[in-house]
């Protein structure tokens, strides 16, 4: 069973190739696939960790955990805004690839840091709790079934209130990614089936 470092990581590195799809390949209707695809994993995410992981920081790790939730919550509303913007552009707009750059510079700085820092200080407290690294990531893959698969700043990055955001905008994301186009070999769309 992964623990919740697996789980994150995992979804870091999927990222990172639905990033590189976008930007090497010229193609616009793969492009266009494969950006739906980061913005779905990418809001989906960001969102699983706020309401999982951050609040299991504060709680194992005290003062220090607070600290690195906050620091996260602010880099991931950054995200989210770029992410905003660029789920909104067309693979045909010239600024499509650049805006997506942006978003990854920040995005990568946010990884690299969560990966270094975080997530080790939170293995570390959590070494001696027998399971609980894994029952945090089993919450971590549930929440992002119910959570929306497009960028919301306006949501906020702390629960309760992004929680009933999430599940009020959650069903039309949902709705509408059955009309957006995604790559035709990987998993669906649909978050109740990963």
């Amino acid at each position: 069973m992964p623990n919740i470092s697996d789980a994150i990581i995992k979804d870091h590195r999927e990222l990172k190739q639905y990033y590189n799809e976008v930007i090497n390949n010229s193609d616009h209707d793969h492009q266009e696939r494969f950006g739906n695809q980061f913005t779905w994993e990418l809001a989906r995410h960001s969102v699983g960790e706020e309401l999982v992981l951050y609040p299991a920081l504060e709680k194992h790790l005290g003062l220090k955990g607070h600290e690195m939730a906050e620091s996260d919550r602010s880099q991931h509303h950054r995200v989210k805004v770029h992410l905003k913007e660029f789920q909104n552009l067309k693979p045909s707009d010239p600024n499509y690839v650049p805006r997506l750059k942006e978003l990854w510079g920040i995005l990568s700085r946010h990884i690299e840091e969560e990966e270094s820092d975080d997530l080790p200080s939170l293995e570390g407290a959590l070494k001696n709790e027998p399971g609980g690294s894994e029952s945090l990531a089993n919450s971590f893959g549930r929440t992002k079934m119910l959570v929306p698969s497009r960028s919301h700043p306006s949501a906020g990055e702390h629960p309760p209130f992004e929680t009933v955001m999430g599940l009020l905008t959650a069903p039309i994301d949902h709705v509408a990614d059955i009309f957006r186009k995604f790559p035709d070999k990987t998993i669906s769309p649909n978050p109740s089936t990963k």
